[in-house]
């Protein structure tokens, strides 16, 4: 099952490929202008509601699933009442902005020019890319941390729960293992805790420099597990049978291990609600200056794999937008819009409704169109639409190849937009790269009941799993990325002044 920021699915496996799905979107939440929520009831009752479908649609019955992965969204997190199981607020969405002033401040105050400054030095003399890490550390809105340094500040609730230890804190695996086993088990595993930002991916546990410098108590964090690990069994009274949860992973991370993404070097680019570029950097966190981030892609046993991420929050949120205006009624039409056109004739669109991130990290920057003239139609808007996520991926691609010193090996796309063949092939032109798509695009269900499925023995290695992926078409360079310069340099520029906006 895979809890997404736009969808909850699920699909049931056998050995050999999916045999029932099942889908209902999120509902999000804008009780104010910056501040994403989810409700915390709505989601478990649609959880609930989309596995029991996916097993009718299998034609199966629950007691024939061996296992049950959870992949969910990141860095959304929810906290609680450790005795009645009662939340304190709405889950608090990773697109959210409340936390933005807290960000400027801390980024900007004096302690973190001096933790920058001494880290400097520290690196210097002892060449620990942990130091170099530390030296480079900025928070940002999609991190956890100052999210919920937010709600321990403005909650007197949560406030009084923590002095009386009766608070938990946790991302939605967290939670949903807390209601899945009926309170009964408390825990995370390391691809959702290393995407909060209270993580420390070097040591592989939780920062307690970090967690110390925001006042968060450690003991408001859940245990961290290997990814594919026996969480415990979902209690008997929800699907009538105790079913094993046997993998909690970070949905970014899933798709990495669905896509079969397993060498150093292997790159995933997911382009959903955001953009997401990840590259397998082996064994080790790798530390760079340009907004690419150290996560921790997944533990089994004595198998730790870790990745670097960059992203853009805003790709499938543009489409989505773009069809509420009335610009198209259906997103296949995009493709076929784009492709009716020579070029966008000047116009130019920055998606960034939630900011820019690497490698500008602007919280403050705005969505815009530029170059707008009397002829300009919808289909030059579509257009440019669409042109922006491929130059943003270009960008991101840039970021990786400059920081990460590493060859990369493959490219796999997934995720909704992926879907559409222009955005793929002015990616392919730009990074002049192949990029391999496959068959199913939701990869994140994949890699759960991958990891759940090695988990249960269902599957005996990696190597079987490769034999399941399947490619539906590999896009390959097929014009010149000088023939896109002066479009992007002009994009560039929009960027640029789309900065710093509000």
């Amino acid at each position: 099952a895979d809890v997404g920021s736009s969808w909850i699915r699920c699909h049931v496996y056998d050995r050999g490929a999916g045999r029932g799905s099942s889908a209902q979107k999120v509902v999000s939440l804008c009780p104010q202008i910056g501040w994403v929520e989810i409700d915390p009831d709505v989601l478990w009752l649609q959880f609930v509601a989309v596995i029991k479908e996916s097993v009718k649609a299998a034609g199966i019955e629950m007691n024939q699933i061996v296992g049950l992965g959870i992949s969910t969204q990141r860095a959304t997190f929810i906290t609680w009442n450790k005795k009645t199981g009662d939340h304190f607020h709405n889950f608090i969405s990773w697109q959210d902005l409340r936390a933005i002033e807290l960000v400027k401040s801390w980024n900007s105050s004096l302690i973190m020019k001096l933790i920058h400054s001494s880290c400097r030095m520290l690196h210097f003399f002892t060449r620990s890319k942990r130091f170099l890490a530390a030296s480079l550390f900025t928070f940002t809105t999609q991190h956890v941390s100052l999210r919920l340094a937010w709600i321990l500040q403005n909650l007197v609730e949560v406030q009084k729960a923590i002095e009386e230890e009766n608070c938990c804190f946790g991302t939605i695996d967290t939670w949903l293992l807390h209601k899945l086993t009926k309170g009964s088990e408390f825990a995370t595993d390391f691809s959702n805790a290393s995407t909060t930002g209270l993580f420390d991916p070097y040591e592989m546990c939780w920062s307690s420099f970090i967690t110390s410098l925001l006042s968060i108590p450690l003991s408001l964090l859940p245990p961290v597990r290997d990814t594919s690990f026996n969480f415990g069994s979902v209690d008997e009274e929800i699907f009538g049978v105790p079913i094993p949860i046997m993998a909690l992973v970070a949905d970014q991370q899933a798709a990495m291990f669905g896509e079969c993404c397993f060498q150093m070097g292997d790159v995933k680019l997911t382009m959903g609600t955001g953009t997401f570029l990840d590259i397998n950097t082996g064994s080790n966190p790798q530390q760079n200056v340009g907004g690419f981030y150290p996560l921790i892609g997944w533990k089994i046993g004595q198998e730790v794999v870790c990745i670097a991420e960059g992203n853009a929050g805003d790709t499938g949120t543009a489409i989505k937008w773009a069809q509420q205006l009335d610009l198209f009624t259906d997103a296949a039409e995009t493709e076929k819009m784009a492709r009716s056109l020579e070029d966008s004739e000047g116009v130019y669109f920055v998606p960034c409704f939630s900011g820019l991130q690497a490698p500008l990290n602007d919280p403050c920057a705005c969505a815009s169109f530029m170059g707008l003239k009397p002829s300009t139609s919808k289909y030059h808007l579509v257009r440019a639409i669409l042109e922006s996520i491929a130059f943003r991926n270009k960008q991101l691609y840039e970021v990786m190849q400059k920081e990460i010193h590493i060859p990369v090996t493959k490219i796999r796309a997934d995720g909704g937009v992926c879907k559409n063949s222009f955005v793929m092939q002015m990616t392919s032109d730009l990074i002049n790269e192949k990029i391999d798509r496959p068959v199913h695009l939701d990869m994140s269900c994949l890699g759960a009941a991958s990891l759940a499925g090695l988990a249960v023995g269902f599957w005996t290695d990696k190597e079987e799993l490769k034999k399941l992926r399947q490619s539906e078409m590999v896009f390959k360079p097929q014009k010149k990325w000088q023939e896109y310069e002066m479009s992007m340099e002009n994009w560039v520029k929009a960027v640029k002044r789309s900065m710093n906006w509000y």
